[in-house]
This record gives C-alpha cells, sequence and structure tokens, in this order.
C-alpha cells in the first residue's frame, strides 16, 4: 500500500464501524494500458479476504479508450455557447468548456443536453441548482476536463465516462484470487458517485460515506486504486 495522501486520513467510522481507507500507488496509466494487467499487478499481495477494491472511473475510462487530447476535439458552435452558462465547480471544470460541452453532446445526444439546460435556466431561475446534471444524467457529470492540478498527460485531455462499469466490476472481481467486492467509483471533493458495484444497493450507499472525504485526492497521488477494509 501507498502512504496516506497528504491531508486525507487513513480512517473513518462509518455507522459505528471503523473502516481503513488504504489508497494503492500506480504508475499512470495511459491510452493503450490494459486494466487487467494494472489491477493483477498493483493489487498483488494487498488484499484480504472481506476488503473491497475500489478503482477510480478515470483508469477505466483510459483504458477504454475514453480519453481525448483537446487538440483532437473540434466544438461545435452550440458547444461553445452552452458552456459559457455552466457553473464551475471548486474541484474541476465539468461542462464549462468548449470541449468538454462537446464531448456531452456526442455521448448523451443534442436534445438531452438542450432539455437540461432549458431545464436548468428556469430552475437557477428560482435558486435551484445542479439540475443541468440532473437531467443530462450520469455520462455528462462523469466527463472530467482539463486541470492545472490533474497529472500530466490529463491536464490537457478530456476523459469520459467509462462504459458498462457495472460489467467492469464483475470483471475485476473474476481477475482477483483473494474473495473481495469490487466497485468503479467517481468520488471528488464535493460528493461521490458508485457507477457500478458488486455490492447491493445499501452497500453503494455505505461506500459511498466511507469515501466521502475523497481519501484519494484529484491530483497528483497517483492513487487510482485503494482499498477498504474492516478494521
Amino acid at each position: 500500500m501507498s502512504e496516506a495522501n497528504k491531508g486525507k486520513a487513513l480512517s473513518i467510522d462509518v455507522d459505528g464501524v471503523a473502516y481503513q481507507r488504504l489508497p494503492i500507488r500506480t504508475r499512470v496509466v495511459m491510452p493503450g494500458d490494459e486494466l487487467d494487467e494494472i489491477i493483477r499487478e498493483y493489487t498483488a499481495g494487498q488484499l484480504q479476504q472481506g476488503d473491497l477494491l475500489f478503482v477510480t472511473e478515470k483508469i477505466v475510462a483510459i483504458t477504454q479508450g475514453r480519453s481525448y487530447q483537446l487538440d483532437e476535439i473540434k466544438p461545435r458552435g452550440l458547444a461553445r455557447f452552452l458552456s459559457k452558462y455552466v457553473t464551475r465547480t471548486s474541484y474541476g471544470i465539468g461542462l464549462g468548456m468548449p470541449e468538454t460541452m462537446e464531448m456531452a453532446l456526442r455521448e448523451c445526444g443534442t436534445p438531452r443536453i438542450l432539455l437540461a439546460a432549458a431545464v436548468s435556466a428556469v430552475t437557477k431561475a428560482f435558486g435551484r441548482s445542479g439540475d443541468f446534471y440532473r437531467v443530462a444524467g450520469y455520462k455528462a457529470r462523469s466527463i472530467d476536463g482539463p486541470t492545472a492540478h490533474t497529472i500530466p498527460p490529463y491536464n490537457t485531455a478530456v476523459v469520459l465516462g467509462p462504459e458498462k462499469p457495472k460489467q467492469v466490476a464483475q470483471h475485476v472481481q473474476s481477475l482477483l484470487d483473494v474473495p473481495v467486492e469490487v466497485a468503479v467509483v467517481d468520488i471528488n471533493d464535493i460528493g461521490g458517485n458508485i457507477l457500478g458495484s458488486t455490492l447491493d444497493r445499501a452497500g453503494e450507499q455505505r461506500l459511498v460515506r466511507i469515501l466521502g472525504d475523497n481519501p484519494l485526492g484529484q491530483g497528483h497521488e497517483s492513487t487510482p486504486l485503494g482499498v477498504i477494509r474492516t478494521v
């Protein structure tokens, strides 16, 4: 296991149970890498029966060929227009740039993005936020744009959400020599989602609380895998 990420606690109590969150440091995962190889290499000797292995959605998407450098993306006029009205969050640019909005249009379809924009415009007038992403769906929420603190080469790239995350979690579970649960997660400094897992619904909700403070971090930690272990 790697050292704890700077400023991130290794343990947390949820519902009266103590859990360790153990980040696994890897090399930078690049397009063309195989997820199976990454999982086998970096989890070898790290897991115990009863653990939960969580995998960030970003490395799943990268190994699926769903990472694009900015100069590969040619935003249409609609993407440039809509991106001006997206509220940028403290942890990332979201769809607030033409390139990420263009990929949202491709992923979700123009009608859905236009509907999300229309709903958001109405509800913002009443002081409500977040409806754009609620309507656009998880594919839009999962798009990661470039930020200064992102590890290269992804500081100049757009990474889409992973395809078939539940099936990915089930496949990863089948690769492991130790019986553990697996989850593909999208966790950031303002919340998180379980995109797919081998858990039931209650288990996924508990996992969101366990990872609520984002123990993997968002920047140069290079810890796209982690283990949850009951103390």
